[in-house]
C-alpha cells in the first residue's frame, strides 16, 4: 500500500500534541516531583521524555496503520484509542499537578485497560498496530509500580 503521508503525518501529530500538551501543563511541578521518594528501579528523569516520545510515535504509527483499513470495525477502535489517548492526558495532570497518587494509580489501571482494549481492537485490524501498541502497556505497567510505590513512600 503507497503511505498517505498527510495521514500518517496527522497520526503522528495527535499523540506528540498530547503529549507535549501534558508536558507543558505539568512542567512547573517537576521539582515537587523530584523531591518525592522513588522506589527502586526508578529510572533517571530524562528518560521519561525520551520514552514517552516514543511511545507516541509508535501509537500513531499504529493509528495511523489502522485508520488506512476498511474494516467496519476502525471507527470504535479508533475511539477506543482516542479514550485512552484522553486517560493519558488526564493521568499527568492527576499525578503532577494534584499529587493524587493513589487517585492517579487508579486511572493509570483504567488506563491500563483501556490500552489492552486498544490493543486488541488494532490486532483485528491489523496485527502490526495491535504489536506496536505493547511497549506502550509494558510501560505502562512499570509507570504502575512506580505510581503506587511513590503513593506508599510519600
Amino acid at each position: 500500500m503507497k503511505i498517505q503521508w498527510k495521514r500518517l503525518l496527522v497520526s503522528l501529530a495527535i499523540p506528540l500534541g498530547v503529549g507535549a500538551l501534558a508536558g507543558i501543563l505539568t512542567k512547573d511541578s517537576m521539582m515537587q516531583f523530584s523531591l518525592l521518594n522513588k522506589p527502586p528501579l526508578s529510572p533517571p528523569g530524562w528518560l521519561f521524555p525520551v520514552v514517552w516520545t516514543a511511545l507516541f510515535l509508535l501509537m500513531g504509527f499504529a493509528s495511523y496503520l489502522v485508520s488506512r483499513s476498511d474494516s467496519a470495525r476502525k471507527r470504535p477502535a479508533l475511539i477506543l484509542y482516542a479514550i485512552q489517548l484522553l486517560v493519558n492526558f488526564f493521568w499527568s495532570i492527576f499525578f503532577f499537578n494534584f499529587e493524587w497518587y493513589l487517585f492517579s494509580f487508579l486511572w493509570l489501571a483504567l488506563l491500563w485497560v483501556l490500552i489492552l482494549l486498544t490493543i486488541r481492537a488494532f490486532w483485528r485490524i491489523s496485527p502490526v498496530a495491535g504489536i506496536l501498541l505493547i511497549p506502550y502497556l509494558l510501560w505502562v505497567t512499570f509507570a504502575g509500580y512506580l505510581n503506587l510505590a511513590i503513593y506508599l513512600l510519600n
